[in-house]
């Protein structure tokens, strides 16, 4: 993959980048209009998605950053987006142009006060993985070998900046409107910029593995304090293979149940027990060992989950709860997707829609053992996705509804379930995790 020797920084110029992004797609638009006239409809519609797909990502990848964290986010939402874009935007996880050698010496100097040659005995100035935020080097270190994180420059400083770029894009795409929408940008762009910190994912990191070491089937690796800055992370070098790949290959429905009780249990550990969460279940955040263990490696994007939230959210997960109707009305509304100015009509609207989306999405939730390879039940997620995601009547409505704190919450599940299903783990016991001594 081609090496890039400059990423735009200023303000000026990351506009200009999204602004011949947005002339591109407008020209997609019209001939999008004209293959209309000569094509079927769905196969216009397609080859645009396609297009758009394509120079959206094309224009993301050289900022990198928060824009191109966006289209990480947006990637796993693979029952909203058109398949082109959940495609296209999915490499973002872990595959997209890495910056140049003299470039990353540079900034390695600029973050570090030192050359890498003055820091480790060895350093690769080839990136072995490149993401939105940062990239991953290979280094040793007194016959250990680690893996280097560097931030890209200008990463930090643009967040505000590009989050105002990509602000009518989302508003769009998600129907949001009306009073309010400000806190929901306000929890991305926080999130975004904690990401960026360094020393705060070092201090998450070290945090979480010691509270999660007896989680049976997970791996972890050790980070140096020593080696980093608030830009620049140094941890141990994780042999293995990128989940999704290993999902791909694995035919051994034994392994599969194993890794996906490991990974089952170290989310429900964290969400139940410690009320923080890792909120950023992509397959590039994660590894499989040769020993079928499931590696863990980014810990930039931690959720704390606030008790007014958890205590309402997981009683919507009982099945009596949710056909309690006195009962689920009191909690929509301690959730905040119904308000005190709703007319009859919008409670009743949002009522129903909640109670739909929570009888599938909670199934796991009301069972001892759970099967996650159930194309029927992923089938049913993908459809009620593209219903509501096509419903006029919602579209006229005000869609920001919920608390901030269903960002990434939601996103945490969509990613864990999804994750489940490529594994096809077949018999997760659902409250395993409460076996797990809490010896912290």
């Amino acid at each position: 993959m081609k090496s890039i020797d400059k990423i735009p920084i200023s303000k000026i110029d990351r506009a200009s980048k999204l602004l011949s992004t947005g002339i591109k797609v407008g020209v997609n638009y019209a001939k999008y209009y004209g293959d209309k006239v000569v094509k079927s409809k769905e196969e216009a519609r397609e080859n645009l998605n396609e297009a758009n797909a394509d120079d959206i990502y094309n224009g993301l990848k050289t900022l990198k950053g928060s824009a191109l964290k966006v289209a990480q986010m947006l990637s796993m939402e693979k029952n909203i987006l058109p398949r082109a874009y959940v495609d296209k935007f999915s490499l973002s996880q872990f595959s997209v142009p890495p910056l140049s050698a003299p470039l990353v010496i540079k900034t390695f100097r600029k973050y570090f006060n030192q050359e890498p040659s003055e820091v480790f005995d060895t350093f690769s100035a080839e990136s072995v993985n490149a993401a939105s935020i940062g990239q991953v080097h290979k280094a040793t270190k007194n016959g250990k070998e680690l893996a280097v994180k560097i931030q890209y420059p200008g990463v930090a400083e643009s967040i505000s900046s590009d989050l105002a770029l990509v602000k009518p894009i989302a508003i769009k795409m998600f129907n949001i409107k009306g009073k309010g929408s400000d806190e929901y940008f306000k929890e991305v762009e926080n999130k975004l910029l904690e990401e960026t910190n360094y020393e705060l994912e070092l201090k998450q990191s070290i945090e979480i593995i010691t509270k999660c070491k007896n989680i049976s089937g997970i791996k972890f690796p050790e980070y140096y304090p020593k080696y980093s800055t608030d830009r620049i992370l140094t941890m141990d070098w994780m042999n293995g293979i990128h989940l999704s790949e290993y999902a791909s290959r694995n035919k051994d429905v034994e392994k599969a149940n194993m890794l996906g009780q490991a990974l089952w249990d170290f989310y429900m550990f964290q969400i139940h027990t410690l009320k923080k969460v890792h909120a950023d279940p992509h397959p590039g955040n994660f590894l499989v060992s040769d020993n079928n263990e499931l590696i863990v490696i980014d810990f930039g994007c931690m959720k704390e989950i606030p008790n007014q939230f958890y205590t309402p959210y997981f009683e919507l997960s009982e099945r009596e709860n949710i056909n309690n109707a006195t009962f689920f009305e009191k909690k929509l509304f301690e959730l905040e997707i119904l308000r005190s100015d709703d007319s009859e009509y919008e409670k009743k609207f949002f009522s129903s829609l909640f109670y739909e989306m929570l009888s599938l999405f909670t199934q796991p939730f009301q069972e001892e053992n759970f099967d996650f390879s159930d194309d029927v039940f992923f089938g049913k997620i993908a459809d009620l996705g593209q219903k509501y995601a096509k419903s006029t009547e919602l579209k006229k409505m005000n869609g920001n509804r919920g608390s901030k704190h269903f960002i990434y919450m939601n996103r945490t599940f969509f990613g864990l379930y999804n994750l489940m299903h490529d594994l096809k783990s077949t018999n997760t016991k659902v409250n395993n995790f409460k076996k797990i001594n809490n010896a912290f």
